[in-house]
């Protein structure tokens, strides 16, 4: 998925800054599907804005420049919709954790634990975290999809770490005898 298709999805949604659309990337909504910068958020606008797929109002703000709100456009619908209708590619999945996991051996049996504790608390306050935005989106189908599969997802992986630390917990005690 390109950032172009990020910012008409979003904008199907709600009018928005590219401010705000940046926000929701890197801490809403948005923040588990693609990675945006500022310097492909707006130049991505700006080409839709172009190609007649957003418009965009200019707001005075008090002592700063003006900003930009932008909307979807019927075309820039239709063109979500034809951008949606490709079948997704495969998720790639990126972690530190797993990299220094894969390599466990070089650690102490207590840095591991620290870091499959780090990793389970980082997880379950993601799993509160959905939990929280999904209250907030109650009675939309398509957001209470999304949330219950990254809950599902989240739980599964909670679940083998807890099974870990108890592993490994268990070699510490087994190692203090």
């Amino acid at each position: 998925m390109n950032v172009k298709t990020l910012c008409l999805g979003y904008l199907s949604l709600q009018e928005a800054t590219g401010y705000e659309i940046k926000k929701d990337v890197e801490e809403g909504l948005f923040s588990h599907f693609i990675e945006a910068s500022y310097g492909s958020i707006y130049p991505a606008l700006s080409q839709l804005a172009q190609e007649g797929l957003v418009t965009f109002r200019e707001e005075e703000q008090a002592g700063k420049p003006d900003k930009k709100v932008y909307a979807v456009t019927e075309a820039g619908q239709a063109a979500l919709r034809k951008a949606l209708s490709i079948l997704p590619a495969r998720d790639k999945y990126k972690s530190e954790f797993l990299f220094v996991m894969l390599l466990q051996e070089h650690l102490p049996l207590t840095q591991r634990i620290a870091a499959i504790e780090k990793q389970l608390s980082d997880l379950r306050e993601d799993l509160a975290n959905i939990a929280e935005c999904k209250a907030s989106k109650e009675g939309m189908p398509a957001c209470e999809f999304v949330m219950g599969y990254g809950a599902a997802v989240l739980s599964a992986g909670a679940t083998y770490l807890e099974e870990q630390l108890a592993e490994q917990m268990t070699q510490t005690s087994v190692a203090a005898e």
